[in-house]
């Protein structure tokens, strides 16, 4: 190959992937950070493919969304504190609920160009342990007070303290550019879309259905290890029907008409860690590893959900993998009738069933629902926000080995911020 020639991509191997549990907030893993999650879900892979060795992976790419001070070099600290070779390198990327898969496919380009040959990517948060700022009023007098010359200057500064200044910040689960939270972002879509709560629920009590049955049959049993006294997600209800289901009270979208948006159909606040092996082919047989599917495409997209076509449900902010999807469809030469599978990160229902009517509106042929996240997914699972991503890519790989001969699998993941991350796997 010539100097000035591109290097040749190569395909890029999932050989498995590790996480915990995911349980509700303030529950089994209230005094859990995010690097202790996160350590527990990377050991689990460690032991799984006798990842102990010294530079037994190149390297590991993982983030939070909610994030302490302690925790600007989350990924690296995890390394440190797990059974992987303290030398392996490691960074942290931020995606918000596309951080999971944004790492994975951040490592696989890496592994693409041959920079490297294996890694491991994913991510963790906890949204009981939730970072408090200090009140900004507070922190302008302290700031003050440090820049004092003398002591009497300080005293005059820390005298203008108050107690209202004394409440921390905490952190809002609210867009900065509109002050909506995303249940409220994602009502104003399902109400323009004209998303009904018969189908919202009847995704919901699916995805419950459907994990319940995974965890039945042993599905999960080499993906997920026990934490915390936890062996199954703690958000799941196997006995969740469309009648239980429609006896919750709407929670967003009240200012509307009729609202639809209940604690059933949207995902509840969770905390986990999820991660996910890859490699080269060359490094996955030199160790008898056997991938189980091959990640081959990816697209990022955005939305202007302050000034965009949002009340057309357009531009609503979790609706870019509408975008994001026909882009990369277009560009691999393939429509929706070629997956074998489909899965769609579960923020609310209303949000998975906007995404469906989109893509048919861009003309995608309409997906079978028997092929769209057939082991459950968020809803039933809960959103450990940067977790989720490493979880889809490492349940949709084992789904497809799991099924006789070849399969492709598409991944869709809306995000904070009016983003949307997509992807495909392919087994051969």
């Amino acid at each position: 190959m010539s100097p000035l020639e591109p290097p040749r991509a190569r395909r890029v191997a999932v050989i498995g992937g590790s996480r915990v549990p995911f349980a509700r907030s303030d529950g089994p893993y209230a005094t859990a950070s995010n690097q202790e999650m996160l350590t527990a879900a990377l050991d689990g892979l460690v032991e799984r493919y006798g990842l102990q060795g010294p530079g037994a992976v190149g390297e590991f790419v993982a983030g939070a969304v909610l994030k302490h001070s302690r925790d600007f070099n989350l990924a690296r600290e995890t390394v440190l504190g797990s059974a992987l070779d303290p030398r392996t390198p490691a960074y942290d990327v931020q995606q918000a609920c596309g951080t999971g898969l944004q790492a994975v496919i951040a490592a696989a380009n890496k592994i693409a160009l041959g920079q490297t040959e294996s890694a491991v990517a994913g991510g963790a948060d906890t949204a009981s342990d939730a970072p408090l700022g200090v009140n900004d009023r507070l922190r302008r007098i302290l700031l003050e007070a440090r820049r004092a010359k003398s002591a009497g200057g300080r005293a005059k500064a820390l005298a203008r303290i108050r107690p209202g200044h004394l409440v921390p910040d905490i952190p809002r689960n609210a867009e900065p550019r509109t002050g909506l939270s995303m249940g409220e972002h994602a009502a104003v879509t399902a109400r323009a879309r004209g998303i009904t709560r018969e189908a919202q629920d009847e995704l919901a009590a699916t995805s419950h259905q459907r994990l319940a049955a995974a965890y039945e049959r042993g599905f999960f049993r080499d993906l997920v290890v026990p934490f915390r006294g936890l062996a199954r997600d703690q958000n799941l209800r196997p006995g969740s029907t469309v009648e239980k289901l429609a006896a919750l009270k709407p929670v967003f979208g009240l200012s509307g008409a009729e609202p639809t948006m209940t604690a059933g159909n949207s995902t509840p606040l969770t905390d986990g860690a999820a991660t996910v092996l890859l490699a080269s082919e060359e490094w996955a047989e030199a160790r008898g590893l056997e991938p189980l599917a091959y990640l081959t495409a990816h697209e990022t997209a955005a939305v202007d959900f302050v000034g965009g076509d949002v009340a057309g449900g357009e531009d609503g902010l979790l609706m870019a993998p509408a975008y994001a999807v026909p882009r990369m469809l277009e560009r691999a030469g393939l429509g929706i009738e070629d997956f074998d599978l489909v899965e769609i990160h579960e923020a609310f229902a209303s949000q998975v069933l906007a995404t469906l009517a989109a893509w048919e509106k861009r003309g995608l042929a309409p997906v079978d629902r028997a092929r769209l996240n057939v082991a459950g997914s968020s809803l039933a699972t809960g959103h450990p926000f940067a977790a989720t991503g490493a979880r889809v890519v490492a349940t949709l790989a084992a789904l497809l080995a799991e099924r006789e001969g070849p399969g492709r699998g598409l991944i869709s993941v809306c995000a904070a911020g009016g983003q949307g991350v997509t992807a495909i796997l392919e087994r051969t």
